[in-house]
């Protein structure tokens, strides 16, 4: 499932919807990560209570990588029927924000990865095992 519509130049991961997860995904050789600790899109205003207590934390093989804030950037979202977002098929624009990670293509090998996010009463938290093949 972590394979369904990548990009070829970086991959992506994913939170939860407020539960805790474990998951089990192939990562290609030679793509960057990248993933959000903690997420959400709605109006400027919104973002702004949502950022003034987001937190997180990001361990890969037991080191600690850097977040960056993303403050209520406008974003395009496009979605099919059924998603668990929107639930519709369309598109619109909204204002993202987040705490974000973007992580160097991990060498061949198996990798954890535990994703830790919460602001507000709202909190995720994914360990991911990632395996990396070699060419």
């Amino acid at each position: 499932m972590c394979g369904r519509n990548q990009l070829e130049d970086v991959w992506f991961l994913v939170g939860t919807f407020g539960t805790q997860a474990e998951r089990t995904c192939a990562v290609p050789e030679g793509v960057p990560l990248a993933f959000p600790l903690v997420n959400m899109f709605g109006t400027p205003a919104d973002c702004a209570d949502f950022m003034s207590t987001a937190e997180g934390s990001a361990v890969l093989d037991g080191e600690k990588v850097d977040a960056d804030a993303h403050q209520a950037e406008s974003i395009e979202i496009r979605s099919g029927a059924g998603n668990p977002v929107t639930g519709t098929d369309g598109s619109f624009t909204a204002h993202g924000c987040g705490l974000w990670v973007q992580l160097p293509a991990p060498e061949p090998g198996e990798h954890s990865l535990e994703i830790r996010g919460r602001s507000g009463g709202f909190s995720v938290g994914v360990d991911y095992t990632l395996t990396v093949d070699a060419a």
